[in-house]
């Protein structure tokens, strides 16, 4: 049976929990946390997440000194620590190259004649279909040489890696098409490149075609600044043709000099780390994952933790599913013996033993929380926090992308708002481009904290549900001066948030209690949703209004200071300025809701 601790033992409290772990923290049962909530007002169930906040309140009435945890970041964790490697002991490894580019210019044919292996031919409309990672081997002037390639349908799981703050990619193969150009998806290709810092190859295809127009090609990237070596940049351009395999090997020298360049290193002898690439559950074989091994070797039978997960590897696959023993740096590598699905761009670490590795994953699921509570204490980027967060120091630039109904629209608005940036504060806009805001535009927005304005153009609905569960500021406007004057006015800190009022609950008045001369108590009774601290009030009697925009004095259950009481609860009220009160009137408690 639970012992209840000595009064006034301190005790950290993480900043957020359920009531049955505060309830453990304490060494209580869990009721007394209930009944202790609900004498706050607060009426909670075992398994609910509260905040910090509240379980302190509730703590301190079972007589503790809570004190909030130090929490945890990835930094602080086995997954998230940096590696700290003896440079004799790095030795070169080969490159991780991600193909981007336009839907059907041919990136899957690309890595078809890359890897003498018919890959499109099997895929539904010519388009990929899953996420794939594979490593080739050639011998060139009589060198060895390996690289990984990650095949992407379009850029999605790009992204998706970047925003859980794993970088897989070491370079970007662009792939554009002679006869069609540079695309849409092209542009939004350069800019999630640009983005990740991540250096650009250019791989022009189709180039057997008779349409074929390679000068026209190289213009048109010189105009989203991607400008080719040709033309006196410092970006390799390569002619390539799936077809005929002309320019493959061109372009794999490229690749491997652009490596050699970036000098790519790491340790193979010592315990693998790396990244998710992708993550299934197979109804016969059970969470199945494709990593990719950054340093270090995964070994069969290594005890390991993915993410939030941890098991031990009881089988290792290649991508032609063929049985391994061991994978070294830059090697994908699918493995059996999770306890359950990770995410792309989880990170994953080699534990001494299982049981290391289920408390690493303990530690995950804790940052979880954390970053969980953390974000929604501290908020997405908006234009409104602009200003308090670059007086706070946690914001340099402000990232931008642009959607607009045509394309004259673009560079006026563009051009404009990179006018504005000043000492503090930089506006850049990551990605500009025509059509409706799509789920590539959030993601590109989520993982480099920009915020989307959206020109004369609406919000797939998709996108907005991506948007609204990632905290993504999507501004629509009509008037190009608009998106000026808001940009503006929040770099001066200018920007008036707009409110509306919510009705919360409707709470009677039953009994008055006097106090002193001038002070009147409501006895009253919450007869649907709840009344709070912080409610803005208006009093009716009948069909008058006695007050409006009224602020609560005091809030009272039984003897003591709430925060809220919920409907079915009696409370005692006092308005500030207000007395005027008689029973049988009616209260009404309203919040203060910000206009989106």
């Amino acid at each position: 049976m639970l012992q209840r601790r000595p009064e006034n033992v301190e005790v950290e409290i993480p900043g957020r929990l359920t009531v049955k772990e505060l309830a453990e923290l304490l060494r209580v049962q869990s009721g007394e946390v209930i009944r202790s909530l609900l004498n706050n007002g607060m009426l909670a169930t075992i398994n609910q997440q509260i905040d910090y906040d509240t379980a302190a309140l509730a703590a301190m009435d079972l007589g503790f000194k809570p004190h909030e945890a130090q929490a945890p970041s990835m930094e602080s964790t086995a997954l998230g620590a940096p590696i700290a490697d003896d440079p004799a002991n790095l030795v070169p490894r080969p490159p991780v190259v991600t193909i981007m580019g336009h839907v059907d210019h041919g990136k899957t044919s690309l890595l078809d004649a890359i890897r003498h292996t018919s890959v499109a031919t099997g895929e539904a409309g010519g388009i990929t279909q899953h996420i794939g990672a594979y490593q080739i081997e050639r011998t060139h002037n009589g060198k060895r040489s390996r690289i990984t390639f990650l095949d992407t349908p379009g850029h999605e799981a790009f992204t998706a890696m970047r925003a859980r703050g794993a970088q897989a990619t070491d370079i970007a193969v662009l792939v554009v098409a002679a006869d069609d150009g540079v695309q849409p998806q092209t542009i939004e290709a350069i800019n999630h490149a640009k983005a990740a810092n991540v250096p650009l190859v250019v791989a022009i295809t189709k180039v057997d075609l008779p349409d074929a127009n390679l000068d026209r090609v190289k213009s048109q990237l010189a105009e989203h600044e991607v400008v080719v070596e040709e033309y006196g940049g410092d970006t390799p351009a390569v002619a390539v043709s799936a077809r005929t395999k002309t320019g493959i090997d061109d372009l794999l020298d490229v690749i491997e000099l652009v490596a050699e360049l970036h000098e790519l290193k790491a340790n193979p002898n010592r315990e693998a780390r790396g990244v998710v690439i992708e993550a299934r559950l197979d109804r016969q074989r059970g969470p199945v994952a494709t990593l990719l091994v950054q340093t270090g070797t995964l070994n069969v039978g290594d005890a390991i933790t993915v993410g939030p997960y941890s098991g031990r590897v009881r089988s290792m696959l290649d991508e032609n599913g063929k049985p391994m023993r061991h994978a070294g740096p830059s090697t994908p590598v699918e493995i059996l013996g999770l306890s359950d699905v990770p995410q792309a761009g989880d990170r994953f670490a080699v534990a001494p033993d299982e049981k290391t590795a289920r408390a690493w994953a303990q530690e995950q699921v804790t940052v979880r929380q954390v970053g969980a509570g953390a974000e929604a204490t501290r908020g997405p980027l908006t234009l409104e926090s602009l200003q308090t967060m670059v007086q706070a120091g946690t914001v340099k630039d402000l990232n931008v992308i642009v959607k607009t109904d045509v394309q004259g629209s673009i560079e006026p608005i563009k051009s404009s708002l990179e006018k504005l940036s000043n000492d503090e504060v930089r506006v850049r806009v990551l990605h500009a481009g025509t059509g409706n805001v799509s789920d590539n535009d959030v993601n590109l927005a989520q993982t480099s904290g920009a915020i989307i304005v959206a020109f004369n153009v609406r919000v797939e609905p998709s996108a907005r549900r991506m948007a609204d569960n990632a905290g993504v500021d999507i501004r629509h406007y009509s008037v190009i001066y608009e998106v000026v004057e808001d940009v503006e006015a929040a770099l001066r800190g200018m920007l008036e948030p707009k409110y509306q009022e919510v009705l919360e609950g409707r709470v009677e008045v039953r009994q008055l209690f006097r106090i002193g001369r001038t002070t009147v108590i409501a006895g009253s009774f919450v007869l649907e949703g709840r009344i709070t601290r912080q409610s803005i009030l208006k009093v009716l009697r009948g069909n008058r209004v006695l007050l409006e925009g009224g602020r609560i004095a005091g809030l009272k259950r039984m003897k003591d200071d709430v925060r809220e009481v919920q409907a079915g609860y009696e409370c005692g009220i006092t308005v500030e300025d207000f007395n005027d009160f008689q029973p049988g009137d009616i209260i009404e408690a309203y919040a203060r809701e910000r206009v989106e």
